[in-house]
C-alpha cells in the first residue's frame, strides 16, 4: 500500500520526482512551484479518498461474504448502492452543488437499508433469507428510478453528468471533502476491524451462538449498519465503483484463509493499494481520465476467473 500511495502522488501527465516529493513534505526548497500545488491540492487528497474508499469496500465485501455465508456478497448485496446511486442521480437532476449531491445520495442509501430491514421483518424478526430477498428486491427499484431519471434528463446537459458520474471517479477531490466524506467510511471500517474475531460466528445458528454468548443480531446488525455507511459514502463521493468488495477478500483469503481476524486487515491494505493502483491507471493511460469502473472491471475480471481456475471454486 505504502509503494501504491507513492506512485499515486508521483506518477501521471505531470511527474513529481521522488526528491522532489520528499523536499515538499519536509518543507525544502523547490526549482518548480507547481510541484506543491500538484501534490497537495491534487494528488495527495485524491490519494487519501482512494485509500480510505478501497479499505472500506473490501472489508464491507468480506464481513458480508462472511456474514451470508456467500462469495459472491458484495457491499451492494442489500441494496445501499443502487439506493445511493438514485440520489446521487437525483441530486444531478435538481443541479444541487457538490456537497448536496453527496449528502442526497447518503441519506437515499441509508433510506434503502431502512427499507431493506423494514421489508424483512416477518412477525418482529428477520433472517438472512429474507434479507437478500428484501435487498433483490430494493436495489431493483432504484435501478429503475435511476433509469427513469436518466429518461428524462437533459440529454445535452444532465444525462452526460449522470453517466459519467455512475462510472466512478475520484477526480475532484480536495481536503475539505475528505473532512466531511470519508467520517462514516472510517467510523464503519474502525467497527468492521473490531469486530473481526467475532465475524466468524455470523454464519451459526441463533441457537448456537446463544449457546457461545453471542448476540447474533447485534452483531449481524452493528455489521450492517457499518457495511451501509461505507457504501453509501463511497458512492456519494466516487460514483459506482466495482469489483474491489468481492474481488479482494477471496484474494485475502487465498492468502491467509478464511479466518477474519486476519482476513479484514489484509483485505483493507489490498483494497487500499489496488484503487490506488487502478486510479492512477485511469488518470495516466491517456490525454482523458478513464472511468474507474471500466478499469476495476477490465482488471478484475479476468483476475477473477484466474482465481477461480486456480482453486476450483472459493469458499467463502
Amino acid at each position: 500500500m505504502i509503494v501504491a500511495f507513492t506512485i499515486a502522488i508521483t506518477a501521471g501527465r505531470y511527474t513529481i520526482s521522488f526528491d522532489n516529493m520528499i523536499k515538499a513534505f519536509t518543507g525544502q526548497t523547490i526549482e518548480d512551484a507547481n510541484v506543491r500545488t500538484v501534490l497537495f491540492n491534487i494528488r495527495l487528497p485524491r490519494a487519501i479518498l482512494a485509500v480510505i474508499a478501497g479499505a472500506g469496500l473490501a472489508v464491507a465485501g468480506a464481513a458480508f461474504q462472511s456474514m451470508f455465508s456467500n462469495p459472491l456478497a458484495t457491499p451492494d448485496t442489500l441494496g445501499v448502492a443502487t439506493g445511493a446511486s438514485f440520489g446521487a442521480t437525483l441530486g444531478i437532476m435538481l443541479r444541487l452543488p457538490a456537497l448536496g449531491i453527496q449528502m442526497t445520495a447518503f441519506i437515499m442509501g441509508i433510506l434503502s437499508i431502512i427499507l431493506v430491514y423494514s421489508i424483512s421483518k416477518v412477525k418482529g424478526e428477520s433472517s438472512l433469507v429474507m434479507l437478500i430477498l428484501a435487498g433483490m428486491v430494493i436495489s431493483s427499484l432504484f435501478e429503475a428510478l435511476v433509469s427513469l431519471i436518466k429518461y428524462v434528463a437533459d440529454p445535452q446537459d444532465v444525462l452526460p453528468e449522470i453517466t459519467y458520474w455512475l462510472m466512478g471517479s475520484l477526480a475532484g477531490t480536495g481536503f475539505n471533502d475528505l473532512l466531511v466524506g470519508t467520517l462514516p467510511m472510517i467510523i464503519g471500517i474502525i467497527i468492521i476491524v473490531g469486530l473481526r474475531w467475532k465475524l466468524n460466528v455470523l454464519s451459526l445458528h441463533e441457537d448456537e451462538a446463544r449457546a457461545m454468548g453471542i448476540n447474533l443480531n447485534f452483531i449481524r446488525g452493528l455489521t450492517i449498519i457499518s457495511s451501509t455507511m461505507i457504501t453509501a459514502s463511497v458512492i456519494a463521493m466516487c460514483g459506482k465503483v466495482g469489483w474491489i468488495g468481492i474481488l479482494i477478500p477471496h484474494i485475502s483469503r487465498m492468502i491467509f484463509g478464511n479466518n477474519n481476524k486476519y482476513v479484514i486487515p489484509a483485505s483493507l491494505i489490498l483494497g487500499a493499494a489496488y484503487l490506488l493502483l487502478i486510479d492512477t491507471i485511469a488518470r495516466s493511460i491517456s490525454a482523458a481520465e478513464l472511468p474507474i469502473s471500466i478499469l476495476t472491471a477490465i482488471i478484475g475480471a479476468p483476475v477473477f476467473i484466474i482465481l477461480l481456475r486456480k482453486t476450483g471454486g472459493i469458499k467463502a
